[in-house]
């Protein structure tokens, strides 16, 4: 069976710290301290909700910084830049990219704070042990598109890098099996070595 991609729910810090719009400065300056992190969610906490609260902003060391704000929610950057827990780690990344931080709050369809996920999260899933790449590149790629001609072709993969070798009957499916082996969670690059068996039997 396929596995389905990492989402932002797997791997995101859950029960995050995080602070009230009313928070001082100095609050939230301790706070940061306290828990080493750069940056911090502003809630605004519900009228009869214990702990969460809808994310209405972001503060980091950065907005600490500029004067002129006693409060987070002085200081804070809105609106937040948010996720859902069930986008995909590569949409998060995406996102992250665009946007131009470092982490995000997740929030549920009400805007509630379920966790926080950073850059160091998303790359978790980069982790994958080799051995482990190699048998669900060969499983989800190589058995899928080639089920004829797989004992012909060779994965190895190091440090996260995969190379596709063999013979295969056509080479049409060559630049699908290298964009397959690219989505795979955890490659880092992929070499692709897939000859057409028309090439091997041409004399020389």
């Amino acid at each position: 069976m396929h596995d389905s991609p990492h989402t932002v729910g797997d791997v995101m810090t859950r029960a995050p710290v995080a602070v009230g719009r009313d928070a001082p400065f100095k609050d939230v300056v301790a706070l940061m301290d306290r828990w080493k992190v750069s940056a911090l969610p502003v809630l605004e906490r519900e009228e009869g909700a214990e702990g969460g609260g809808r994310v209405i902003g972001f503060v980091s060391e950065a907005d600490l910084t500029r004067p002129g704000g006693l409060t987070a929610g002085e200081l804070m950057n809105a609106p937040a830049v948010t996720v859902r827990a069930d986008a995909t780690v590569a949409e998060a990344a995406r996102l992250m990219a665009r946007r131009g931080v470092r982490r995000l709050p997740v929030v549920d369809d009400r805007g509630v704070l379920q966790g926080i996920v950073s850059r160091a999260d998303l790359l978790k899933v980069f982790l994958r042990a080799d051995e482990e790449l190699t048998e669900k590149v060969r499983r989800e790629v190589v058995d899928r598109l080639f089920p004829l001609s797989a004992d012909h072709i060779r994965v190895d993969v190091a440090e996260g890098v995969v190379t596709l070798s063999g013979w295969i009957d056509s080479p049409a499916p060559a630049p699908v099996a290298e964009r397959l082996t690219r989505a795979v969670e955890g490659v880092v690059d992929v070499h692709c070595h897939l000859c057409p068996v028309s090439v091997r039997d041409t004399p020389h």
